[in-house]
């Protein structure tokens, strides 16, 4: 099969999970969609920020979720009026995502900024620093936020229903997943991985290795952004404790399971990570066991392990290792053997010689 085949085999399954995705209303309950999938993809398009910095740019972030959090800190303060905790500047919905998209962005750019300059453990130990400043801030600040967040949230009127929501979230997941696909073959996108694998020799050439990491940055916190609207639609409300350092981790551990090194395994990693937190509670044997809440993370910390040491590169990896077997199989089965090589029935009149 050559590269040409699988491009088009690749498209073909995009295409066909894309139908399912967009047919899975009517296929499986109202709990199913709503809770599981639509929480999926939002924890699947927060995920794929991290993703794309640490494949594309070689920055593993653990800001994302500060961004995502802003996100709907914002709407929140600027959709609500009267009554509600925060500024209640009370605007229309659509301004309110405007508002929240513009701060959102402007933070990922100055934050961007200042930690484009770091690299490897440094560039991660900030990106967590700065996840801590922001639970605090909007722990600290009652006029934004305060302990108890901000409640009673309405999403916009067109995003009303549940199955709107869903779609939205679908919608957003593959038009990020086709734009960071599509970044990642332009002159940003090439010149990004260049600073990636060598930004001392990127330097030499002329290019601003702190300037593309700093874009890089923050257009990853825009789709974070949109991530956490969704977020804050889905929920209707937010608080600190949800950009606290556990989700900030969880939002880590999604991007591994699925596989770091894959756009497709931060949603496959969020699939694995909701339904496991929804549904293993509910299995006879974990009743038994007696696997609450506060024990649920040192199961999610068994499956990482687990998945860790079979699979550096995740699910995914899993998943291209298996393809990989099968097509040299498949291969192997086409290929001639040594009997083969002749027809049957050849004389040696046919071969060219003569009888003895």
């Amino acid at each position: 099969m050559n590269l040409r085949d699988r491009l088009t085999g690749a498209r073909l399954a995009f295409a066909g999970l894309v139908l399912i995705m967009v047919l899975l209303p009517s296929l499986a309950t109202a709990f199913f969609v709503n809770f599981v999938m639509t929480q999926t993809l939002i924890l699947g398009l927060a995920a794929a920020t991290i993703v794309f910095l640490a494949k594309y740019g070689g920055m593993t972030s653990l800001a994302q979720l500060l961004m995502f959090g802003i996100a709907g800190f914002m709407f929140g303060n600027a959709a609500l009026a009267g009554g509600a905790r925060g500024l209640n500047l009370g605007w229309h919905p659509w301004a309110a995502v405007g508002f929240a998209l513009l701060v959102t962005t402007v933070a990922a750019f100055v934050l961007g900024a200042i930690a484009s300059r770091t690299t490897g453990i440094y560039f991660l130990m900030l990106t967590l620093v700065y996840g801590v400043i922001g639970y605090f801030v909007f722990a600290q600040i009652v006029e934004i936020s305060g302990p108890g967040g901000i409640t009673s949230i309405q999403r916009p009127d067109l995003l009303g229903p549940p199955i709107r929501l869903y779609y939205a979230g679908l919608l957003l997941s593959v038009l990020a997943y086709l734009g960071f696909r599509a970044v990642r073959r332009t002159a940003f996108g090439l010149a990004l991985q260049g600073v990636r694998d060598d930004p001392v020799r990127m330097a030499s050439l002329g290019f601003n290795v702190a300037l593309h990491r700093t874009l890089a940055f923050t257009m990853a916190g825009f789709v974070a952004g949109l991530a956490g609207l969704l977020n804050v639609w889905w929920n209707g409300q937010i608080d600190p404790a949800s950009i606290s350092i556990g989700p900030t981790l969880i939002l880590l551990i999604i991007a591994v399971i699925g596989g770091i090194s894959s756009l497709e395994g931060a949603w496959l990693g969020a699939f694995v990570y909701v339904l496991v937190f929804t549904y293993l509670r509910d299995l006879p044997l974990v009743d038994r066991i007696g696997i609450t809440e506060a024990r649920f993370n040192t199961v999610i910390g068994v499956i990482v392990l687990a998945i860790m040491v079979l699979s550096p590169e995740g699910l995914t990896g899993i998943g291209q290792r298996l393809r990989r077997r099968l097509r040299r199989r498949v291969a192997a089965e086409a290929a001639p053997t040594a009997g083969d090589s002749l027809p049957v029935h050849t004389t040696q009149k046919e071969l060219g010689g003569t009888r003895p």
